[in-house]
């Protein structure tokens, strides 16, 4: 199964889901990379799953990927394919984004800045393998969480959840600057009611937190494909600065990450209990509609 599901309710008692695409650290055993292991790890969302899943507590869904997002990326479109990753001819056309230019597409180019993934180039079929088995499923899984709490709430908060490393690479657009605790995007307020970005940035920061919005973070595909707020179908992403919880060299945990973890937990019961009031109230459209999302 190329993702799993922290158990949550049935039928869903809240109109929040959650989704973790870049939770799993491990590689393919049967596929080699140029890149060293030690280096292909560092795109890993260490713990997201576990702090959210941990956050929710069984209130709400949430979604974490089994398959290393430099495999596949959840989080772009299913043609940003950078063309010169190929052998051969791609059987349709291919919008490569200024992400695959960076080497950060659908299918990574460069694990960090100047170090390859591959030796080789990857065939047009292996491409649509991992496309099919795991991007499709990923991706028809979220609709379905999504489209479950829609139909029974008339509205959906979507949060994409992610970390980011303390500081910008050359990847990035704040390449070499010290990065807050939070950043909180909804694609320059194109993916959410500004009621409920300006609500999750403000909570983050009454918790203590530094927090900015939609710098060097916009969001990506997850939240522009799962969201409409005209229709109440509201998407956030919110990375969270690894430094807060986790040592960056070795990947294990730090003193502040029982910290974080119980800030989630309280930051999480507040925002249900918004949902279920005034904020949730903001965010039900009154002429929503119950077309599925498009998986």
């Amino acid at each position: 199964m190329p993702y799993e599901i922290a158990p949550s309710a049935n039928p869903p008692v809240s109109a929040l889901v959650l989704d973790s695409p870049h939770s799993w650290g491990d590689w393919p055993s049967d596929v080699a990379t140029a890149a060293p292991q030690d280096i292909v790890r560092t795109s890993w969302d260490a713990f997201v799953g576990d702090l959210w899943s941990s956050a929710a507590h069984g209130r709400a869904p949430v979604l974490m990927a089994r398959f290393h997002r430099s495999f596949i990326d959840a989080n772009r479109a299913r043609d940003d394919i950078d063309p010169e990753l190929l052998t051969d001819a791609w059987p349709g056309p291919l919008n490569p984004t200024k992400k695959s230019k960076n080497g950060q597409g659908l299918i990574r180019r460069d694990a960090v800045p100047g170090i390859p993934m591959y030796a080789a180039k990857l065939s047009a079929h292996e491409v649509q393998q991992r496309i099919t088995r795991y991007y499709d499923p990923y991706h028809a899984a979220l609709a379905r969480l999504i489209d479950a709490a829609y139909l029974r709430h008339g509205f959906t908060c979507h949060i994409d959840c992610h970390s980011m490393k303390s500081q910008g690479n050359a990847m990035n657009e704040d390449n070499g600057q010290d990065r807050p605790d939070f950043v909180v995007s909804d694609l320059d307020g194109a993916t959410a009611n500004p009621a409920l970005t300006q609500y999750v940035a403000q909570s983050l920061t009454q918790l203590g937190y530094r927090v900015q919005v939609n710098y060097p973070y916009k969001g990506a595909e997850l939240i522009r494909r799962y969201s409409d707020p005209t229709r109440g179908r509201h998407s956030v992403q919110v990375e969270i600065k690894r430094g807060l919880y986790m040592d960056e060299r070795s990947f294990k945990r730090n003193a502040g990450y029982a910290q974080l973890e119980a800030n989630l937990h309280s930051f999480t019961s507040q925002l249900l209990r918004e949902l279920d009031g005034t904020l949730g109230a903001q965010l039900r459209s009154r002429e929503a509609a119950s077309t599925p999302t498009t998986a």
